[in-house]
């Protein structure tokens, strides 16, 4: 079914309302009191937690919930934006203006755009269902994905968990198409780990360099075995692991004198074939064998919070893939491209998956949406939830 036209726009209005506050990580500045605002008015209770640790920014959070029993999908997604660039931007960054059919503003792709059409049509399938809707929805929505995600889904869950509320599905408005909405949905993701490499020398003057020990060769040479074997060739859904180096610093103003160390960071996206522990006993094993009784080195791997995971198709992913191709057309492809995203904290409580707008000009200047993916993805949200309760009740 189709979004009808107070749904589109609804959905346009809220996303509007969302990209005109200014909420680059950790800053509010009110988008948290439209989406409660939204909620509150179809009947949510609203939760409005906010999370602190030493050496981050407070976040706001926000958790609600209509309905008690089960099943309970959840909506998710970030209010939260990058800053809007240097760049000069045709439209305000957070003017929310639209223009020959398109919205601009920070955040209109990622993911103010998502959030708008999730509220847009839990609003009109409440309307719809009324007293005949059976189950509950849930959103989940942080203040903290763009930046540290400390204070922000990790923690929102746990709150969760403690207070005894479990979720059956989650659904995550991250925008997951390459081009055309419709072509993509995320059923997993890549893991990420990051490592600083570092070679020790002897600092000395490059005249007499029998009295010194010269780190570079050594950083080149422990680079190349890194880089020289791939870590592996890919699995059934996902591509092959791929390291690459980010940076190699010495910091030498000298011309004439050996550096005592030389550095380099590294950052790994892995597939299930790995963890961050058996990855990393991989780099440092290719490490050893190349250093030998040559090279001295330290190694330090960043706690990682970015496993990789799967969600494995099932009916849900078919739900969701049947919805996308009555409204679009098209037959999205599964995948587990790109980045990280709180996906990776939510799989622990609950099957995952993200699809939402089209992701071309996201973190750009002139971030944009077409008005029309705004009305689509809303009618593709409204029929997952028919759908998803309609099993319910069968």
């Amino acid at each position: 079914m189709p979004a009808d036209n107070d749904a589109s726009h609804a959905a346009l209005r809220l996303a509007q309302d969302l990209i005109r506050c200014r909420s680059v990580t950790p800053e509010d500045r009110g988008a948290l009191d439209v989406v409660a605002d939204a909620l509150r008015n179809a009947g949510f209770a609203i939760e409005r937690p906010v999370f602190s640790e030493a050496g981050y920014p407070d976040t706001p959070n926000l958790f609600a919930r209509i309905g008690q029993g089960g099943p309970c999908l959840v909506f998710a997604g970030h209010t939260d934006v990058v800053p809007e660039g240097d760049g000069a931007w045709r439209h305000g960054p957070y003017d929310g203006a639209v223009d020959e059919g398109m919205l601009y503003g920070r955040g209109a792709a990622d993911m103010k755009g998502g959030i708008a059409c999730m509220l847009a049509a839990t609003r009109a399938f409440l309307t719809r269902r009324g007293a005949g809707f059976t189950g509950s929805i849930a959103f989940l929505i942080t203040g903290d994905e763009e930046g540290p995600a400390v204070n922000g889904t990790v923690k929102l869950l746990a709150w969760a968990r403690a207070r005894g509320e479990r979720f059956d599905h989650c659904l995550l408005g991250e925008p997951t198409n390459p081009g055309r909405l419709g072509e993509m949905i995320k059923i997993g993701r890549r893991g990420s780990l990051t490592g600083k490499l570092t070679v020790l020398g002897r600092q000395g003057h490059v005249a007499y360099p029998h009295k010194a020990e010269n780190p570079i060769p050594g950083l080149l040479r422990l680079a190349s075995a890194l880089a020289a074997e791939p870590l592996d060739g890919g699995t059934t859904h996902f591509d092959a692991s791929n390291l690459e180096f980010t940076t190699i610093d010495v910091g030498n103003p000298a011309t004439n004198v050996i550096p005592a160390t030389a550095r380099a960071t590294f950052n790994v996206r892995f597939n299930d074939d790995w963890t961050a522990e058996s990855l990393g006993a991989e780099i440092r094993r290719r490490l050893e064998q190349a250093a030998g009784n040559a090279v001295r080195f330290a190694l330090d791997l960043h706690p990682s919070n970015a496993p990789a995971f799967l969600t494995r198709p099932d009916d849900f992913v078919t739900l969701v893939s049947d919805a996308i191709r009555t409204e679009t057309g098209l037959t999205p492809t599964l995948s587990t491209t790109g980045g990280t995203s709180d996906a990776r904290f939510i799989k622990d409580a609950c099957p995952v998956i993200e699809f939402g707008l089209v992701g071309e000009t996201m973190h750009q200047v002139d971030e944009c949406v077409a008005v029309a993916d705004l009305e689509r993805l809303t009618a593709i949200y409204e029929r997952v939830l028919e759908a998803y309760f309609s099993a319910a009740r069968a």
